[in-house]
């Protein structure tokens, strides 16, 4: 799955997102790209509670296109 991470804006808010995402899956495969800020995640876990750990992170995601 993918999200748009708008406010990610340097590499200490990839950080931040990357431990939201391994919070609920810590086997997840996660991809940041900082100057994109998309992310990839590659985890059975439901987009649901990727979505609600970002969040309670401060870093509500979009779906990517």
């Amino acid at each position: 799955m993918q999200f748009h991470i708008k406010n990610m804006t340097c590499g200490g808010c990839a950080r931040s997102v990357s431990k939201a995402i391994q919070s609920v899956d810590a086997l997840a495969k996660v991809t940041i790209d900082p100057n994109t800020r998309k992310v990839d995640v590659a985890s059975q876990r439901p987009r649901a509670d990727f979505e609600a750990a970002l969040q309670r992170a401060g870093y509500p995601a979009a779906a990517a296109a």
